[in-house]
């Protein structure tokens, strides 16, 4: 009978975790010039909520990111289920934002997801460096965000991937030479190249292991309601690479991390097997 009431509480978390996700009305801001991640600027993160009234929820949200993915705050749950992915080739435009390097398909032309009946087309993807997310406050040197979304629900789910110091990243090596050409052109502001085609199956996001939250977008207008996976298994970058990204935007923002934000009770799920200790 308690296995039952456990299976029962945990079924309706995932599905509130899920339903409750607030339709995301506004995507990252493209030109980034209007914000930066230096204390004391005036334009950094503990400003951004008073630059544009609409970024208001930068400031006084309550579902937003990133957070420290702290065990004992997490709860496993072995039913959250697989992601189901199709992607597929696509011609790609890679971007200088000012803030970051975005790897640009444009919605649906490089496939989508499948989480909880719910279908999410892969729009992008970016680096920050050092991560936004952390594990029990332990912050990594590089985190990769592939932002997908749902046109038709109006929503959007982000996958996370970490990595540490270590060996090349091979879909970093795929882009290093356009990287260094978007970091060396003059052009001052919307910096962009068209690469021709990239498979984003080339990035390694595989394994079951992954933390689930319900939470905003990182940089403004910061809006919530994003649905966040986070892979538990680490990826390796080198120092070469991660520095290429870090250097190329060239505004004194090379560390574009965001600082934690509060959970303020939120669930924070881990899908795991199903002899997983609490203490992932």
């Amino acid at each position: 009978m308690k296995n039952l009431i456990s299976l029962v509480s945990t079924s309706l978390l995932v599905v509130v975790l899920i339903f409750n996700a607030k339709t995301v009305t506004s995507q990252e801001v493209e030109d980034q010039s209007e914000f930066d991640y230096m204390r004391g600027s005036g334009r950094g993160p503990d400003r951004w909520g008073e630059i544009h009234e609409e970024w208001g929820v930068c400031s006084n949200g309550t579902l937003q990111s990133p957070i420290d993915l702290l065990h004992e705050r997490v709860q496993v749950v072995h039913n959250l289920g697989k992601i189901k992915k199709r992607y597929k080739p696509a011609n790609a435009t890679l971007k200088n934002r000012g803030h970051d390097i975005t790897l640009h398909w444009g919605i649906g032309t490089a496939g989508s997801i499948r989480m909880n009946r719910t279908e999410y087309a892969l729009d992008q993807c970016h680096w920050h460096s050092p991560s936004e997310h952390t594990i029990n406050g332990k912050r990594f040197a590089l985190e990769l965000h592939m932002v997908h979304r749902n046109l038709e629900q109006n929503k959007t789910a982000v996958i996370g991937v970490l990595y540490k110091i270590g060996g090349h990243d091979s879909f970093l090596t795929e882009l290093e030479k356009d990287i260094q050409n978007i970091s060396d052109t003059d052009m001052e502001t919307h910096k962009e190249i068209h690469i021709g085609m990239v498979d984003p199956r080339h990035i390694k996001t595989a394994g079951g292991k992954y933390y689930r939250y319900l939470g905003s977008l990182t940089t403004p207008p910061c809006t919530e309601g994003v649905i966040w996976t986070i892979n538990r298994r680490m990826r390796t970058v080198s120092e070469k690479q991660m520095m290429l990204l870090r250097t190329a935007v060239h505004d004194n923002s090379e560390k574009n991390a965001r600082p934690l934000q509060p959970l303020n009770r939120r669930d924070i799920l881990f899908s795991g097997p199903k002899h997983h200790h609490a203490h992932v």
